[in-house]
């Protein structure tokens, strides 16, 4: 995985074939298309792999939280961080390339996103206990879109103003208390 990936990284899925991915691991393609069921077998596992390394640790970050304030220095904190690192920026961008191109891969992103919603859910409903279960998944449902979208334009744009959008985020906490 850790061949595949690099080769997404450097030139994109059209770079990541199984006699790349065996020559760059030093082995023998004929156990990438056993072990991987072939090119789409390999291709979904990458994108599994790869949406790991890009969404898990922001999500982490946020249920380890322990309120909304601390969820949202963190990500005042890792904005930057993650989006700044050439190698996520080019995983990200090439999760939604391969989802979008690719209805099998599409699947299996769309479910690690539907998991991490239903996690930032639960950890929304243990914050604020009196709300309805649907109220938490629309929260985790704009909290993602929001991070979604603020790395997106700061991967193209790095002067964008995120303090000041966080502001915003901050100023609706506060007076959307109930």
């Amino acid at each position: 995985m850790d061949a595949a990936i690099a080769l997404l990284c450097e030139g994109g899925w059209q770079a990541v074939t199984t006699r790349g991915v065996a020559e760059r691991a030093d082995t023998n393609a004929g156990l990438i298309h056993y072990h991987f069921g072939g090119l789409p077998g390999l291709h979904a596992a990458i994108i599994r792999r790869a949406g790991e390394l890009v969404i898990n640790p922001l999500v982490a970050e946020l249920l380890d939280a322990a309120d909304e304030w601390a969820a949202l220095a963190a990500v005042h904190r890792l904005l930057p961080e993650t989006t700044g690192d050439e190698r996520t920026a080019r995983l990200a961008a090439e999760l939604l390339a391969g989802a979008t191109r690719d209805p099998a891969l599409g699947e299996v992103l769309r479910d690690q996103l539907r998991e991490a919603r239903t996690q930032l859910a639960g950890r929304i409903r243990q914050l604020r206990p009196g709300w309805s279960p649907e109220r938490a998944t629309g929260v985790a449902t704009l909290v993602a879109a929001l991070i979604d979208g603020l790395m997106l334009h700061y991967m193209i744009d790095h002067e964008l103003p995120v303090g000041e959008a966080l502001t915003g985020v901050a100023d609706l906490l506060r007076n959307g208390k109930d």
